[in-house]
């Protein structure tokens, strides 16, 4: 993995505003956000999408992120917000370092807009898609 602006983040090469921190995870707001209160949490494990994290580190993360969500809400007042993680550029992931967006939605304007393009999963083709992604699992 190459490094990134959040593995300088993490470093203290480059300055944040950062929120929380720990051995295994770093919070801080966006720079560029969608909305007040728009935090970035990133696991201190370089990795590029979820996928390559290992599990000790997702569950790090996993363990902070109700408590930021809490913090943010308490901080804006803004009770509705989108928790968004991407994984690869066509997915729309602009660092290539896991990491999770906390994004308040205030309004319907400010805040993630999402477009959600439906299709329909037919019966024996969900089944065997179930199937095969159980069987992967390792």
């Amino acid at each position: 993995m190459t490094d990134t602006v959040f593995g300088k983040i993490i470093r203290g090469e480059i300055p944040s505003h950062k929120v929380y921190e720990d051995e295994h995870v770093l919070a801080f707001l966006d720079i560029n956000p969608l909305s007040r209160g728009h935090m970035l949490v990133v696991p201190k494990e370089p990795a590029e999408t979820l996928d390559q994290l290992s599990d000790a580190a997702a569950a790090a993360v996993g363990r902070v992120l109700p408590r930021l969500c809490r913090a943010v809400i308490a901080a804006t007042g803004v009770r509705h917000y989108n928790v968004l993680q991407n994984n690869g550029a066509p997915a729309h992931q602009a660092v290539p370092h896991v990491h999770f967006h906390i994004i308040p939605k205030p309004t319907s304007h400010e805040g993630l807009g999402i477009g959600w393009p439906l299709t329909t999963l037919e019966g024996k083709d969900g089944a065997n898609l179930a199937q095969a992604i159980a069987a992967a699992i390792r």
